[in-house]
């Protein structure tokens, strides 16, 4: 008796590409998203020459990138998701939506600076103006800190950190940006408060990011191995997970929103040092944290008590998942 002819197995993870022109904070970001989906994308970097990429966001897309043209970046098969972040992206994800006709969800993370129209979804943290029926608004935004990976990173310290006592305090430095710049005094009295605060008995431990002086490094990792703690020379594995999974307090910089975001995550205390200049997004970050317990200003002692974590990531991913699944139902394909 011949089989009965069986229909095909349901979808059960959608296709993703992330779509950046490859700059290392916008891509973590979109990578965080699609990792909480579930989901191995597949990375798509545009890269569009003069004229073209000074009319980002609003302008068209290379001609030389276009779907059709060999090597493009968003050469088809188009994938279920796209998910894209900065400005010269913008105009490429508007180029998927419509070569796709319509088939490809497409979702946009921060202000496109061309409206609501722009994608599907939208994702803005909470201090930006857009706002719209298919834009999301949380308070911090996405990352690729899962509560598995902190997790893990808990279970298994670097040994550096494993020999330090409770209670251990990462201290995350940034350096000048473009809208804070370290002086000299700021220097000094960010040396001096993570001395009284080693002397309360905490245990520092910490690293510098890419932008932190020299001398602004040196300086804090004098103060910490005056005090017996351990601070990152640079060589080996970057330990910020480490860091920050084994914290019992945290000491960063505000001129890095995505630290303090991340620190969030822990559902430790974090206690913001305030070099020179300031925005207004910047502070309205940081007063939505303060009320939800999470930031407190940094005045060389441990303040501030646990809290449930704050991560947006994968509120953002639900809104996504939801989404398509919205658009695969409207389209009549089968479910997930």
């Amino acid at each position: 008796m011949p089989r009965a002819p069986t229909s095909p197995a349901p979808k059960t993870a959608p296709t993703i590409w992330v779509l950046t022109d490859g700059k290392a904070g916008d891509e973590s970001q979109c990578l965080g998203v699609a990792e909480r989906l579930g989901v191995e994308p597949e990375i798509r970097r545009v890269a569009p020459r003069k004229p073209f990429a000074w009319l980002m966001p609003r302008g068209p897309i290379d001609p030389r990138e276009a779907p059709d043209r060999p090597g493009s970046p968003i050469r088809p098969p188009f994938p279920d998701i796209a998910i894209a972040s900065g400005r010269r992206a913008v105009a490429y994800l508007r180029a998927v939506k419509k070569a796709s006709n319509g088939r490809t969800f497409t979702v946009f993370l921060k202000d496109p600076r061309t409206g609501p129209g722009t994608a599907d979804l939208i994702w803005v943290a909470e201090h930006d103006r857009l706002r719209g029926d298919n834009v999301l608004v949380t308070t911090t935004s996405p990352h690729r800190l899962t509560p598995e990976k902190l997790a893990a990173a808990r279970a298994a310290p670097p040994a550096p950190i494993a020999a330090l006592q409770a209670p251990r305090v990462a201290v995350l430095v940034g350096g000048d940006s473009r809208h804070h710049r370290f002086t000299a005094a700021d220097n000094e009295r960010l040396v001096r408060q993570l001395d009284a605060l080693a002397a309360s008995g905490a245990r520092l431990m910490g690293s510098p990011s890419r932008r932190t002086a020299p001398a602004l490094s040196a300086a804090v990792a004098a103060v910490v191995a005056r005090h017996g703690g351990w601070w990152w020379d640079g060589r080996g594995d970057n330990p910020y997970l480490a860091l920050l999974a084994n914290a019992d307090a945290v000491v960063v910089t505000a001129d890095s929103t995505n630290m303090v975001g991340e620190a969030a995550a822990t559902g430790v205390p974090i206690l913001v040092f305030e070099p020179q200049g300031g925005h207004p997004k910047i502070a309205a970050l940081l007063a939505s944290l303060a009320r939800q317990g999470a930031v407190h200003p940094f005045r060389g002692q441990l303040d501030g008590e646990r809290y449930q974590p704050i991560d947006s990531t994968p509120i953002i991913a639900d809104a996504i998942r939801e989404g398509w699944l919205r658009r695969r139902a409207a389209l009549g394909l089968a479910g997930p």
